[in-house]
């Protein structure tokens, strides 16, 4: 059964979707625009041909000076959860940490009383309809308790298919292990890069380091290979080169598309985790 007593936790802090209208501007730009209705985000200066009702009179009153407003408009993002269950994430309590971080994402968008969808994907991908509430939630988390964790990541296929049914800019999340061919991950976030992106890897401390303490046998969870190896240094130092070089093709793609990439560990508390993702977004965001 997957924990979700670290919720009160969340009560902690608010999780704001914010969506940023591009108009004279583009990419990852903010968009500033006059009018009302909207949040201010800065003043400046009055000067001939501005509108007086972006005047700010309390500003006015202080500094007998006129200011006006900037504003920059926010709307709600629907939330698109995407959770591996393939094989590879059935190693220790990779995938309930995973699902986990996927439940308390969605939790903080329930607080906001905001739409979400949680998408489990290996092999195929599992798509449901956004939706709000409480109740949603609840059914999310009785469907990830009952996932099986099947099959190889057919990551491009899966992410392909996913965002043909997103049809306006939305938040994405994809919680994965990434442990799959690098291209089709690139593949995925350029295709999914309109869209505010961002990457969450989860792997176990032991996938990390592969600090096996010498001799041991492992095994391909989705394939049930099996390979009797002696962990030396030099395999230890090869096998984080590969792992290093992976990721940071990974990041470079995230970069290109302005996507966010996070690398989480199993003995790190999910509330940390989340935290940091959502902390992350909003020092972005300021």
């Amino acid at each position: 059964m997957i924990d979700t007593s670290f919720f009160k936790e969340l009560d902690r802090f608010s999780f704001m979707v914010r969506k940023r209208v591009s108009t004279a501007y583009s990419g990852s730009r903010r968009s500033i625009l006059k009018g009302r209705g909207m949040e201010p985000v800065s003043y400046r200066e009055y000067t001939q041909g501005d509108d007086f009702k972006t005047i700010d009179w309390k500003v006015y009153g202080r500094t007998e000076k006129l200011y006006v407003k900037e504003f920059e408009e926010e709307k709600s993002l629907t939330t698109h959860i995407l959770l591996d269950t393939s094989k590879s994430m059935d190693f220790r309590n990779k995938f309930e940490y995973a699902a986990m971080m996927a439940l308390g994402f969605a939790y903080l968008v329930t607080k906001d009383n905001e739409k979400f969808a949680v998408a489990t994907f290996g092999e195929e991908i599992n798509i449901t309809k956004p939706k709000r509430g409480r109740k949603y939630l609840s059914l999310t988390i009785d469907l990830l308790n009952s996932a099986q964790l099947i099959g190889k990541t057919r990551f491009d296929y899966c992410m392909e298919k996913y965002a043909s049914v997103i049809k306006s800019r939305s938040l994405v999340f994809i919680i994965s292990d990434f442990m799959t061919d690098v291209e089709a991950i690139r593949n995925s976030i350029f295709r999914l890069g309109d869209n505010e992106l961002v990457l969450i890897q989860v792997l176990d401390p032991l996938e990390k380091s592969l600090d096996l303490g010498g001799e041991a046998k492992l095994i391909d969870l989705e394939t049930d290979a099996k390979m009797d190896i002696y962990t030396s240094p030099r395999l230890r130092a090869e096998y984080q080169k590969r792992l290093n070089d992976h990721i940071a093709k990974i990041k470079e793609t995230c970069i290109t598309v302005g996507a966010d990439f996070h690398t989480v560990t199993t003995d790190k508390p999910v509330f940390d985790s989340i935290f940091e993702v959502v902390n992350r977004r909003e020092a972005g965001h300021k």
